[in-house]
Formats: structure tokens, C-alpha cells, sequence
């Protein structure tokens, strides 16, 4: 099947009434759950993943994914508003989102937030359309061998990209590869690790433990926060940006959606680190870098850009390789595993309505998004009026039925119970669970294409290094090692060079960054919150 025979299919399944209504859904969902802070699109799919049991498998992937790019247009708005990032990646637009909403110009920060999103968003979609067949092409030659280096590759970089120390998230990627464990061998098929439980002869359920890392973890964890968020009450106005500001902003549309996708295409990349690579960049770049942290609408516009750019180029590896990108993207793989449908090179010709449909709902979708934000922002921030302990009991009331209904175990229960407690104890401790999420989805998959290597090599190593492209894979894990090694070492060294007064001199220090000004409630157009996160 060509690409534009793929992408009519697309479209026939997208736009089906119920699809439609399952991307209306998402977006929505997605847009909402970023708008609450502390919330995020991983939680909010741990707990629907029930849901998704019970309908087609291409309409579960539309609605998922729906969820996790509408995300991050909902986290933007109490980014410029309240200087409060509803969601992780959009942290970067409180640098000068806010800053714009002091000055009167929350509107246009906003609207060109929503119009690079969009661009960032469409565009990545062409890409994925144009990269993903000649990829997963390439892949069907991929063996034993080769997966094994991409598993490794992928849990490795997320190790060391992801927002918790290296130190930890091997530690949390150890404990997942443990749990990968638990149950019966993939070749032998005798049992491990599961201490006489019958319970556990079919290892430990996916869904419970993502329900109760992220699902009950982050429950937990919001109901400790005591601050209060006060919504925004004035209307905000010229939220369409002016022709100046598309000048200013179109170039950092660009590039934002260029870098956005190359980053989201690596595991471990996602939307936080596009969007602090994208404002590194854009601050690079300007003539007076002194006007980032003060307003420019181009660190508004490129972050954002970037971070939706990415949350959809991530869908290449999961449906061409098999390999989840990120977390958010690892627990729609176990979505897709429950439902019988493996991700990998066979999904195009064998699944192409799921596969196709995607990409065009996520034109859809965006078009959707597009639409809602800009004339309901008044409308999401109120939802910031909901109480917190409102939100938690309904959230955890969701999760306990979702989970049971899923094999009618009580013994799953108490899985989200317990797993729920070490994700709490995990976010007390600074431990991340994203990590451990990963090398449990990936473990499987490692461990059996390693097994069949060993089997192929009689048990040598060398098969690992002698074939080109698992080689090739090895030594770009060699190579992320050597360069986060010299980079921590730099790091520290830069930060031994002080001022008298203790501050980090300004040529050295690599966080460049601006910080966030304190909240005040005197001299600006929109009332900030009390009570720092």
C-alpha cells in the first residue's frame, strides 16, 4: 500500500463519527488534564487504560494519543497565566510566557502558543507519514540481535535524559528489569520469581503497576500540596496574534518543529527536553538575548512548538519498531499488547487501519485543539476552581473499579495498592518511576530476543558487535556514556568557579536560563497564585 492510498484509509477510519468523537474526547481530556496541575498525560492514561479494553483497537490508540498532545496545549495556558505549568514540558513557557502576561499580552501569548502548536503538531504528522513506512521497511531485517541493541539503547537514554539523576534512573530501570522477571521463562516456560503465588505464574500485570505508579503515586502526591491556586477572572483579549508577532515568531515556529520532531524521535526524548533545547536555541540565536525571561514571544513560541512536534514524532518508534519513546508512549504500547496488537514493522501491513488512522486523527485532532483553545481559554482556567481532594477521590474510585474490571482479580487490587505506595514513596524520595515503567515494557522484549541470540550464536557474545546494525546501536551506547560522563565532569567543573559572594560566574555557568521571577500581586494585569511549586 502506497502513502497516499494510506493516508485515504487514514481518513475514511478518522473521520468515522465514532472516531470523531473519540478524538474530540481526547484533546479535550488532554487539554483539561494540563490545565490541572500536577496532573499530566501519563497519570490520566494510566487510569483510562481500562477503558480502552472495551472498544477497536485503532479507536483506544485515537483516543490515547489525543490525550497526550492535547496535554500540551492545556499546560500553556496556566504556564502565561498563573506562572503554574499544568504540565511538565510547558515549564519552559513560564520564562517569558508569564512574563507577556504581566505586560498586558496574555492574548497573543496564548494564541501564538496555539498556532505554533498547531504548525509543530502538522507538521511532525507529514513526517511521520513520510518517515515511518521506508522505516518500518527497514526494520522487517532487523533480528534478535538488533532488538536487543535497541532495547538497551532505549531504556539507556531514557536513564540518562529523563528529569530524575542517571544514578537513580538506572537504579528504577534495574528494578524493572526485575519485575520483567517475575512469571514464566520465555523459552524453558518454568516459573520465576513468583514465591509459590498462582497469582503471579503470569508475571505482574502492566496496567496495575502503571495504574498504581502513576495513577495512585500521583494521588498521593497532589494530596500533599497545600498551595492554592487563585483562577484568573479578567477577560483576556487580542488573543489572535498581531502580523509583528508572526514575524517575530515565525522563524522560532520553524525551527521548533524541525528540532522538535528530530528529538521526539529518540527514546527518552519527549516534550520537556525539546522544548528546553528549542529555547536554548531561540535565546542562542537572538540578537538581544538579554529580552528572553522579559516577554519574547519567540521563547513562547518555539518551546511550544517544539514540545508538540515531539509528543508526535515519539509515535515512529512505537509503531515502526515496537519500541516506546517515552513513558506516555510505553503504557500505549501495553494498551495495544492487552488488546492482541504488537507494535513493531509487520503493524503497517498487517494493522494498517490503526497505523494510518492515527496519523489522521492526529490531523484531526489538531485541528480540534486549535479550534477549542482559542476562543475557551476563560473557560479551562476556571476549571482551576476544583478542588484537589474532589478530583483525588473521583480519580482513585476510577482506578480501583478500571483495574478489577480488567481480569475480575481482586489480586490486582491490591497490586495498584502497593504499587501506589512505592510511586508515592518514589516521587518523596526523588526517585522517577518513567524508568522503571520503560525497562518493564522493554524487558520482555529484550530478554527474549537475547535469549534467541544466544541460541543463534551458541551462546557467544560476538554476534552482539559483528552484525552492522546492533554494532552500529552498541557503539551509539558507548558513545551516550563517554558524552554524559565528560559532560557532568565539565558541569562541575564549571560550577567550582564562584564569585566572592558566592554566585556562579556568568561566563562558566551553563544554566543560562532565566529563573522565574518571585509572584507579586501588586503591578500586574493577572493575579498569580499564592504559594510557590
Amino acid at each position: 500500500m502506497g502513502i497516499t492510498d494510506g493516508i485515504l484509509q487514514g481518513f475514511s477510519v478518522a473521520l468515522d463519527p465514532v472516531n470523531l468523537l473519540y478524538v474530540f474526547a481526547g484533546v479535550l481530556i488532554g487539554t483539561v488534564i494540563g490545565v490541572l496541575p500536577g496532573l499530566g498525560p501519563t497519570a490520566t492514561i494510566a487510569l483510562l487504560l481500562p477503558l480502552t479494553y472495551s472498544i477497536e483497537p485503532a479507536t483506544a490508540v485515537i483516543l490515547l494519543a489525543g490525550i497526550y498532545y492535547g496535554s500540551m496545549y492545556g499546560g500553556t495556558i496556566t504556564s502565561v497565566l498563573l506562572r503554574l505549568p499544568g504540565e511538565a514540558a510547558s515549564v519552559v513557557t513560564t520564562f517569558d510566557g508569564y512574563q507577556m502576561a504581566k505586560q498586558g499580552r496574555a492574548g497573543p501569548a496564548l494564541g501564538i502558543a496555539a498556532v505554533g502548536s498547531f504548525v509543530g503538531g502538522t507538521l511532525s504528522v507529514v513526517g511521520l507519514a513520510l518517515l515511518a513506512p521506508p522505516l518500518a521497511d527497514l526494520a522487517v531485517s532487523f533480528g534478535p540481535p538488533e532488538y536487543v541493541a535497541l532495547t538497551a539503547l532505549g531504556i539507556l537514554l531514557v536513564t540518562y535524559l529523563g528529569s530524575g539523576t542517571p544514578l537513580k534512573s538506572l537504579a528504577m530501570a534495574a528494578v524493572g528489569l526485575l519485575l520483567a522477571t517475575v512469571g514464566q521463562d520465555p523459552i524453558t516456560g518454568t516459573t520465576r520469581f513468583t514465591f509459590g503465588s498462582v497469582q503471579l505464574f503470569d508475571g505482574v500485570d502492566f496496567v496495575a503497576v502503571a495504574m498504581g505508579l502513576f495513577g495512585v503515586g500521583e494521588i498521593l502526591h497532589s494530596l500533599e500540596r497545600t498551595e492554592k491556586v487563585q483562577a484568573v477572572t479578567q477577560r483576556i483579549k487580542n488573543i489572535w496574534p498581531s502580523r509583528q508577532d508572526f514575524r517575530d515568531s515565525s522563524g522560532a515556529i520553524a525551527r521548533g518543529s524541525v528540532l522538535g520532531f528530530v528529538i521526539g524521535v529518540l527514546p527518552g526524548g519527549g516534550g520537556v527536553i525539546s522544548s528546553l533545547a528549542s529555547y536554548a536555541l531561540e535565546k542562542r540565536r537572538a540578537k538581544d538575548p538579554t529580552r528572553f525571561g522579559k516577554g519574547a514571544i519567540e521563547g513562547v513560541a518555539g518551546p511550544e512548538t517544539a514540545n508538540n512536534a515531539s509528543s508526535t514524532s515519539a509515535f515512529i518508534p512505537l509503531l515502526t519498531l515496537g519500541i516506546p519513546a517515552n513513558v506516555v508512549l510505553a503504557l500505549i504500547f501495553g494498551a495495544l499488547l492487552v488488546q492482541g496488537i504488537t507494535p513493531g514493522p509487520q503493524l503497517i501491513s498487517e494493522e494498517p487501519e490503526i497505523f494510518w488512522g492515527v496519523i489522521a486523527s492526529m490531523v484531526v485532532g489538531n485541528l480540534m485543539l486549535l479550534a477549542l483553545n482559542i476562543p475557551l481559554v476563560g473557560v479551562f482556567v476556571q476549571l482551576l476552581r476544583v478542588r484537589a481532594g474532589i478530583l483525588a477521590a473521583f480519580a482513585l474510585l476510577v482506578t480501583m473499579a478500571g483495574v478489577f474490571s480488567i481480569n475480575n482479580d481482586s489480586f490486582d487490587m491490591w497490586v495498584v495498592l502497593v504499587f501506589g505506595l512505592v510511586g508515592w514513596l518514589m516521587k518523596k524520595t526523588g526517585f522517577e518511576p518513567g524508568p522503571l515503567v520503560l525497562a518493564f515494557v522493554l524487558g520482555e522484549i529484550m530478554e527474549r530476543a537475547f535469549r534467541q541470540s544466544m541460541l543463534i550464536s551458541g551462546g557467544s557474545l560476538d554476534v552482539f558487535v559483528t552484525r552492522p546494525l546492533s554494532g552500529g546501536l552498541f557503539a551509539v551506547m558507548a558513545l551516550v556514556v563517554v558524552v554524559s560522563l565528560v559532560t557532568a565532569r565539565r558541569r562541575r567543573a564549571a560550577f567550582r568557579h564562584v564569585d566572592p559572594e558566592g554566585e556562579s560566574d556568568p561566563a562558566t555557568d551553563p544554566a543560562t536560563e532565566p529563573a522565574p521571577e518571585p509572584r507579586r500581586t501588586a503591578d500586574t494585569d493577572v493575579p498569580s497564585a499564592p504559594g510557590e511549586r
